[in-house]
């Protein structure tokens, strides 16, 4: 079997995409938020994925408004699914997007893995201690 040998570039070009992937089963109702969040790639520091995922969580914790208000609830999926595109050309967010959330938080708390030094990781990060 002939292994193909990535570069980071290579990689973080394959996270993108995935991601873009991820939101996209979202906004079709395929998959819910908490189950991209299961799937996110872990332990990231690309400060686009960081900021897609923060845009995912800021999804889920407006549901109940975008059930109530149509034009909300369409310009947050317009705004996810320009994420999505940008993500799946493997290009950065722009910075206001990135600096957006940045503000709002020091550190993803995107799991870390499912073993135990994971689980301690991402504990650790949820407590401001990196």
């Amino acid at each position: 079997m002939d292994k193909k040998k990535y570069n980071k570039s290579d990689l973080k070009k394959e996270e993108r995409s995935y991601v873009s992937q991820l939101i996209r089963y979202v906004l079709m109702g395929n998959l819910l938020v908490r189950e991209a969040i299961l799937n996110y790639p872990r332990a990231t520091s690309d400060p686009s994925l960081v900021a897609a995922y923060h845009a995912l969580i800021h999804y889920e914790a407006d549901e109940d408004l975008r059930a109530r208000d149509a034009l909300y609830k369409e310009e947050q999926d317009d705004y996810l699914e320009m994420i999505a595109n940008i993500l799946e050309k493997g290009e950065d967010l722009p910075d206001n997007i990135i600096k957006a959330y940045r503000k709002y938080y020091k550190s993803a708390n995107i799991p870390n893995g499912n073993d135990a030094r994971g689980l301690i990781r991402s504990f650790l990060r949820f407590l401001n201690i990196d």
